[in-house]
């Protein structure tokens, strides 16, 4: 049965760790086979982990998982517990005997959200990685969960957000995931419609459609400028057979779909990106106009996904709302629901 996930793709699992005493927490993506992945980064202050082997050219052609985590450069250890856990399973390219797991990762700016972040010497990451691995599961939680814990937006709280689609005309199926930590505004200036509105299936995130106007103002630059501290991290898979030089462009084509959801996106503030992974269970028929569509509807389900994940998203508690969240001016139900 699908479910407008991710993990509507065969082979893929999703996990969360979430730790609401440190506001933070850990995303974990399995599959079930190696798969081929790339990456596209369009952000000027990212933080990631083996991304330069996704490369088209490097060796090793596929992963065993990816990781979204919050902590900033601390979260990169998240990676690790995964690993451990890849390890203790048997899974890992192979060498020399030895089998060793391919975890890229990435990580957003979480730190200073009011959570409890004293923790000494060694930071809790590698642990929250290590459950997420083990949680992982072809149904899992949108919104305040996993790397989406501590997240934001320029005005409303961020989250996990996740949605799919079948691609027109072929067998193809594209999913997306995101963790929506955005420097940007993901609505449209305090009203409740989000800029995703015009690809929205369903009543996804809200089903109210777009503003019949949108006020200059909905354009003006948000007031929260802090070099590094947003961050969304996406990841789009399809059961297409893609190279990695496919799945490369596959990503590229799917950062429209953060650009038609977040006003603005790719800033210098931001270290956006997406993972891009094809399981490679159904073949193209025609390399160049199939990439073409695939492309076309992974932008779209990425926009749907990011607004999906700020909807989705609630207050934490025991945690006042940051200063640039309070006052958002939104209908009392939206204050309630993202603690603004």
């Amino acid at each position: 049965m699908l479910q407008n996930r991710i993990t509507d793709i065969p082979g893929l699992r999703v996990g969360h760790a979430t730790d609401l005493r440190l506001a933070s927490g850990v995303t974990a993506i399995l599959f079930d086979d190696p798969v081929v992945a790339s990456v596209d980064v369009r952000g000027g202050g990212p933080g990631t982990r083996e991304t330069d082997l996704l490369d088209p050219e490097r060796t090793v052609e596929r992963i065993d998982a990816l990781v979204l985590s919050g902590g900033s450069a601390f979260g990169l250890d998240a990676a690790a517990g995964v690993t451990a856990w890849l390890a203790e399973a048997g899974r890992g390219f192979p060498v020399g005997g030895m089998r060793v797991p391919i975890v890229p990762g990435a990580i957003l700016f979480d730190l200073p959200n009011g959570g409890d972040k004293a923790w000494g010497r060694y930071p809790p990451y590698r642990e929250l990685g290590f459950a997420a691995a083990a949680a992982a599961a072809a149904d899992f939680a949108l919104g305040s969960v996993g790397a989406g814990t501590g997240a934001r937006t320029g005005r409303l709280k961020g989250g996990i957000g996740s949605a799919s689609a079948r691609v027109p005309g072929t067998d193809f199926r594209v999913g997306a995931l995101a963790a929506v930590n955005a420097f940007g505004n993901a609505t449209v200036g305090d009203g409740p419609h989000f800029w995703a509105a015009p690809f929205e299936e369903g009543d996804e995130f809200g089903g109210l459609g777009a503003p019949a106007h949108v006020p200059a103002e909905a354009h003006a630059f948000p007031m929260r400028a802090l070099p590094g501290a947003a961050t969304t991290l996406a990841v789009v898979a399809t059961d297409a057979a893609l190279t990695k030089a496919q799945c490369r462009r596959l990503a590229v084509a799917a950062q429209d779909g953060l650009a038609r959801a977040l006003v603005p996106a790719h800033t210098p503030l931001d270290g956006d990106l997406v993972f891009a992974v094809a399981t490679g269970a159904v073949p193209l028929a025609d390399p160049v106009v199939d990439l073409a569509r695939l492309g076309d509807v992974a932008a779209r389900v990425l926009a749907r996904t990011v607004a999906r994940g700020v909807f989705a998203a609630t207050s934490l508690p025991g945690l006042a709302p940051s200063p640039p969240l309070a006052g958002a001016g939104l209908p009392p139900a939206w204050r309630d629901l993202y603690g603004a």
